[in-house]
């Protein structure tokens, strides 16, 4: 891709990218000036976890404003509906997918053929199903506002985690949904996607709305469970797909309120 020459059509280009990746991973609508090119879309997941950054601002000003007027439950369920439908279930249904695949595949070619099938199977309606209980009852049990701050600060780092299988792993088809990114990443653009994926979380833990001792279990939890889920990826797939995407997404997120929780439930 060449780069634009000059300062501004530079910034311009950037904010195209941030557009792009905000059409791609939401159904957020954007400014039919920006256009599309299918060529931007391979340098778009830099801006991954800025994607994140604006669901996180969404689903935790909802979880604010609710917590003030009705249960932590109702505001917990409020807040994570929203972030549902600003992105289209597009990372809750990958984490389906990947339930069906490695609960039911044997082998990589089967697991992938049951991922890529638009039905959900029992592996993938109990997995949702556990898992939004999971980050509901999660989100409930902490006070409003830390939850608000947590999620403020999950949803970006966990999208810069689920990123990160882009930039250190190949991807496991030759087609899919998630291919234009899966084939270039460089440290340049990785750089862009830690600075915004840790940067709501440094900023949050420095003004004091996030407890560093929360912050830090939350963080190394998430950051386990990638890990973990990248070497799974690895044997049985031998590499990641855009579902595999979603899933780390959906865990790392939760396992980020986990750890909050571990040390406020104290």
């Amino acid at each position: 891709m060449s780069r634009p020459a000059g300062v501004v059509p530079a910034v311009k280009h950037q904010l195209r990218l941030f557009f792009v990746a905000l059409q791609f991973f939401t159904r957020i609508p954007i400014p039919q000036r920006v256009g599309f090119d299918p060529e931007w879309l391979h340098h778009a997941a830099r801006y991954f976890p800025a994607v994140g950054l604006i669901v996180g601002l969404a689903t935790a000003s909802v979880h604010a404003a609710a917590a003030q007027l009705w249960p932590p439950a109702v505001a917990a369920l409020l807040s994570t509906s929203l972030g549902i439908l600003l992105t289209g279930a597009f990372h809750e249904d990958g984490f389906a997918d990947v339930c069906d695949g490695m609960g039911g595949g044997y082998t990589a070619e089967r697991t992938l053929e049951i991922m890529k099938d638009s039905r959900v199977g029992a592996f993938g309606a109990i997995g949702i199903m556990l898992m939004l209980a999971l980050k509901i009852a999660t989100l409930a049990s902490l006070p409003a506002w830390t939850a608000a701050a947590g999620l403020l600060a999950a949803h970006p780092l966990s999208r810069l985690l689920s990123g990160s299988l882009i930039r250190l792993m190949a991807y496991a088809r030759h087609e899919g949904k998630a291919k234009p990114l899966a084939t270039r990443m460089s440290n340049g653009e990785f750089a862009i996607a830690v600075c915004t994926g840790i940067a709501p979380l440094l900023a949050l833990c420095a003004t004091g709305l996030l407890a560093w001792h929360g912050a830090l279990p939350g963080c190394l939890l998430a950051l386990g469970g990638t890990a973990w889920m990248a070497r799974l990826f690895l044997r049985r797939l031998g590499g990641y797909t855009g579902d595999c995407l979603g899933a780390v997404q959906q865990v790392a997120e939760v396992l980020f309120y986990l750890g909050l929780l571990a040390v406020a439930g104290r």
